[in-house]
């Protein structure tokens, strides 16, 4: 298949057809649900990265962890070129790798790009769509029974954008939910804090925008990600590991914990006469 196809472009030949086929398969195994097979996918998809996905928790916990002496780090050495060669090392002591919390996402691009460019062509709806998919599909007549696809699924047209609004929406509440459980329950500095509540909204925002110009397929994918991503974090670390704790159990405020009115007026008044 690679010999014939050597004339292509190998963007096309390692990531888009291979994902076409997969998901031409999935469909002819659920019977023809196209969206049942993208809701498969994805879950296939998340079982391959599980690893990376947990190391990408542990790491995130373990930078959580060192929080308290990566501040002292900073309140100690005011140059910055000392100040990072501390850093460095006390990384390297805890075993921690800052892109660690990264390498998942990064990963998840290519998927992504390559599912985007699956659904223009099997779900498109444009005849160029269909003349390409028929030139993509692998030499199997079970393959070539999927043909055509069942375009809709619930509400969606998995092929165009999401005129409702309610995928864009799912798709930002999830990614939301999915940043808040991934990112340590504290943060040492307030730069810290500021810069994760800033992606904390950025990224659900962001991926609302994109959700409201891309097939439906895509967005679905992108939910039913999250949500695996986000129970995922719940049963590998429990309702208090990293932004759970937060989610689920606020810390109490001053306000909450403060005594009683009379309690502080008596105690004030204690003082006062044991002073005189």
């Amino acid at each position: 298949m690679l010999v014939a196809s050597s004339g292509r472009n190998p963007w096309d030949v390692l990531f888009i057809d291979p994902m076409i086929n997969i998901l031409l398969l999935l469909n002819n195994v659920f019977l023809g649900y196209f969206g049942v097979a993208i809701i498969v996918f994805t879950v296939l998809m998340r079982v391959v990265t599980l690893p990376l996905t947990l190391r990408q928790y542990q790491s995130t916990r373990a930078l959580s962890a060192i929080q308290p002496r990566l501040q002292e780090i900073q309140k100690k050495y005011k140059d910055p070129r000392r100040r990072q060669e501390e850093t460095l090392k006390l990384y390297r002591e805890a075993g921690v790798n800052p892109l660690g919390c990264l390498l998942p996402m990064l990963i998840q691009f290519p998927v992504w790009i390559a599912l985007y460019r699956a659904l223009v062509v099997m779900v498109g709806g444009t005849p160029e769509g269909m003349v390409s998919l028929a030139g993509r599909i692998y030499p199997w007549a079970y393959l070539y029974e999927a043909v055509p696809l069942r375009q809709r699924f619930l509400w969606l047209h998995l092929g165009r954008p999401d005129v409702t609004f309610i995928l864009p929406i799912l798709v930002g509440i999830t990614t939301w939910i999915q940043q808040k459980v991934s990112t340590p329950s504290s943060a040492a500095t307030r730069e810290q804090q500021q810069m994760n509540q800033m992606l904390n909204w950025m990224m659900p925002l962001m991926f609302v925008w994109i959700t409201l110009a891309v097939p439906s397929g895509l967005g679905l994918y992108w939910v039913v990600s999250n949500i695996i991503g986000v129970v995922t974090s719940y049963f590998v670390y429990g309702s208090r590991g990293l932004g759970w704790r937060q989610l689920l159990l606020p810390q109490p405020t001053a306000r909450t914990v403060s005594q009683p009115k009379g309690k502080r007026e008596g105690h004030v008044k204690g003082r006062s006469r044991s002073n005189r």
